[in-house]
């Protein structure tokens, strides 16, 4: 045996990035577009709707920017622009998910919203979320309340011997909003709509400590009177 002989030592194997393996969801539009190859120039393959599911199967950089590519269900695959996902396995995403929730709007910024409440539960930036979720689907209430009083035919109502507030609460301007679960109640009486204040009721419940609770208790009764108000 020569004394001095090296020991070779096996190489070290290439470190994986953290978010291989990871899940994500779609949610800027704008950048979803599934390509062939990583690159911003590269064929596109379709442009991935907001809260499809996607699965991280690699990781490189081209043109400026990160892509991961990716699998997403039931058949699709190839490279995105990493800036079009979100999920829990990077830092910061809900930050960067708020921001852009905030930058919406009409029925999009409602549904953004809801898929970042089910991706962070226990986010810093739930409770002032939560109170512009409550804002926009009151806004929203207003008017689906107009929408329904004029498209609703009086006549077939008053010939059906279906009850009235039936047929604004099977209207079907509530169908999308019942997709994501929310629920709008109904004051037959001034024949309004309302949103039903879980957001609100959320609030004071699990962030009682916060200037939001505060708000979403002046909301739910405001939302009370609205629900017991007659018309003079």
């Amino acid at each position: 045996m020569v004394a001095d002989a090296q020991v070779k030592r096996p190489a070290k194997a290439p470190i994986k990035p953290r978010e291989i393996g990871s899940t994500a969801i779609v949610m800027d539009e704008t950048l979803s577009v599934l390509r062939l190859r990583p690159s911003l120039f590269a064929e596109p393959v379709q442009r991935m709707r907001r809260g499809r599911l996607i699965r991280i199967l690699g990781v490189t950089e081209a043109d400026g920017v990160k892509f991961y590519k990716v699998s997403a269900p039931p058949s699709a695959a190839g490279w995105v622009q990493a800036d079009s996902v979100f999920g829990k396995f990077r830092e910061g995403d809900d930050a960067r998910l708020a921001l852009l929730v905030r930058s919406m709007s009409g029925f999009d910024q409602i549904e953004a919203a809801v898929e970042f409440f089910t991706l962070y539960p226990n986010s810093q930036f739930r409770p002032a979320l939560l109170l512009l979720y409550g804002d926009l689907l009151e806004e929203a209430a207003v008017k689906l309340s107009k929408d329904a009083n004029s498209r609703l035919d009086r006549r077939e109502m008053a010939a059906s011997a279906a009850p009235v507030h039936s047929y604004f609460l099977n209207y079907v301007g509530l169908d999308r909003y019942r997709k994501l679960g929310i629920v709008f109640l109904f004051n037959p009486v001034t024949r309004q709509y309302h949103y039903d204040g879980s957001g609100w009721i959320e609030l004071t419940k699990k962030f009682t400590a916060t200037n939001e609770s505060a708000e979403a208790q002046k909301r739910l009764h405001s939302l009370k009177a609205k629900m017991a108000k007659t018309v003079n």
